[in-house]
């Protein structure tokens, strides 16, 4: 299997994956690949390469009705991707023109910053299982 970050460089997989995720949003269930290939303005050919490459990462999955396909997003593989970035998104690190937080010891700070990382990590977990609510 390609690595998660390969796979996600790639732009027109990334719109690809946007477009699933909005219409997933919107209650679809599944999205076909000419749809996508209206929206995107991308030959069909050119979708269905990048469809394989986002199925082999299982990043999407395929529902066939008769001769048709229909595709909907799968995130769990981008779980390695938020646990790689969560980290960069608050260091942690105390603010010297803050004075709530100048004086705290070292000590003090690595706890605020094992706390801080904890809690992004929980607030967009729980975000994402919540707008997979239904009727959400």
């Amino acid at each position: 299997m390609a690595d998660i970050f390969d796979v996600i460089a790639d732009g027109t997989r990334r719109d690809i994956l946007k477009l699933l995720l909005d219409r997933s949003f919107a209650g679809e269930n599944g999205t076909s690949v000419s749809h996508i290939v209206h929206t995107l303005g991308v030959s069909q050919p050119t979708v269905s390469k990048h469809l394989k490459v986002l199925r082999e990462a299982r990043l999407v999955s395929v529902r066939e009705v008769g001769q048709h396909r229909y595709y909907s997003l799968s995130p769990a593989p981008l779980d390695e991707v938020d646990d790689w970035l969560v980290p960069f998104l608050d260091t942690g690190q105390p603010d010297a023109s803050d004075p709530a937080t100048a004086a705290l010891p070292d000590s003090a700070a690595h706890a605020a910053e094992v706390v801080g990382r904890a809690a992004a990590s929980a607030k967009h977990v729980l975000e994402n299982a919540l707008k997979k609510l239904p009727g959400r």
